[in-house]
């Protein structure tokens, strides 16, 4: 794609977490009518979603699919977002996989949300919305970053004594956004839309 067709960054993509080829059981439509359907996560800011698929598409969980805008997508022709009860049982087994993947996958922005936390309120942090994060933890973490930012995951634990698996926290804070959704402050959830409306 040329940078003429448009860009790039409005281009959102997800993985499928379900795939399921005769269509979704509550679709009241006779059995020939159903397109192959499933539900997906979105790369950049974790929204959920249902989607249809083209027919003469087959997907298998993990595939990685374009659902905005439609123009640009292949093999998605439908899609709405949906809330985590929504999801199937299958996709929502799935999601803390899926999510886990992209945490590694994307280490360096990831890394880069303990580089550049900032406070919320006088007395809340970014930081201590994480699991397990408390004031010492947190502390621990600003000094370290003041000295040096941090470049991976295993310098984070490394430098930082008593932070274990920092990976690992940010995908139950990205689940726990994903299942609540009275959270007060949403982190990773949403993140691309709550930018642009600022």
């Amino acid at each position: 794609m040329s940078e003429a067709d448009g860009d790039e960054t409005d281009v959102r993509r997800a993985v499928v977490l379900d795939y399921l080829a005769h269509g979704l059981s509550d679709d009241g439509r006779p059995q020939y009518a159903k397109s192959p359907a499933g539900y997906a996560v979105g790369i950049e800011d974790f929204q959920l979603y249902q989607v249809a698929f083209d027919e003469d598409e087959r997907l298998t969980i993990g595939s990685e699919v374009v659902v905005e805008p439609p123009a640009e997508r292949g093999v998605v022709t439908e899609c709405h977002r949906v809330e985590y009860d929504d999801l199937s049982s299958g996709a929502q087994s799935e999601l803390e996989y899926v999510v886990a993947d992209l945490v590694e996958e994307n280490e360096e922005r990831f890394v880069d949300f303990y580089n550049d936390a900032q406070p919320i309120t006088l007395r809340l942090h970014q930081l201590n919305l994480l699991p397990g994060i408390g004031k010492k933890l947190r502390n621990g973490i600003l000094d370290e970053r003041k000295r040096k930012p941090f470049e991976s995951f295993d310098e984070l634990s490394e430098r930082v004594s008593g932070l274990h698996d920092p990976d690992e926290i940010l995908v139950d804070r990205i689940l726990e956004e994903l299942r609540d959704d009275d959270l007060k402050y949403q982190t990773f959830v949403g993140r691309r839309e709550q930018e642009q409306n600022q």
